[in-house]
């Protein structure tokens, strides 16, 4: 019993420290998101067809549901710039057109020609749009920010079903 209450004590640690860890305070958030120059770090993934992945992902040798994909430590993220916008994020759901190679499967891009609509709102927070010009699918980006950096990242494609990340807001390092 002593060894179980261990193991939640360090479990709970664990959640404390990487919620920490993933937090900006308020000044770091706001000045990064009006310079355009920030990382958004994916956590997690929620496709819009969640009982679809539910039936596929209950199969598998685990049995995961919920509709909710943890993305902790795979390095997935979508970087902003004045100039460009990189990202790297999973798919999950029904794609309309079928990927021809690996390097097609996810949401893989660079975009120079991009628009950027920033919306700050009255609560606090951001909205921030942005649509790709320049790649294949057009894809449009929703991020809603929080002043603490917690942010939540739409992805509407035109031969994708909607997917929603949750995540957090990372300040680019200086040699980026």
């Amino acid at each position: 019993m002593k060894s179980f209450k261990t193991l939640v004590a360090m479990a709970g640690l664990a959640l404390l420290s990487t919620a920490a860890a993933a937090q900006t305070d308020k000044a770091t958030t706001r000045k990064i998101v009006e310079d355009k120059n920030y990382t958004f770090v994916a956590t997690s993934a929620t496709p819009l067809n969640g009982s679809d992945i539910n039936s596929i992902l209950s199969k598998m040798p685990g049995g995961a549901s919920g509709g909710n994909i943890n993305l902790t430590g795979n390095n997935y993220d979508v970087r902003i710039t004045k100039d460009s916008l990189i990202a790297y994020l999973p798919f999950y759901g029904r794609s309309y057109t079928a990927p021809i190679t690996n390097e097609e499967s996810g949401f893989k891009f660079t975009s120079k020609n991009f628009v950027y609509d920033t919306t700050k709102r009255k609560r606090g927070g951001w909205d921030i749009r942005i649509y790709a010009k320049d790649v294949k699918d057009s894809p449009q980006l929703t991020i809603s920010i929080s002043e603490s950096g917690y942010a939540t990242l739409s992805m509407v494609s035109n031969n994708r079903q909607a997917i929603t990340y949750n995540g957090y807001l990372s300040e680019n390092s200086k040699k980026d």
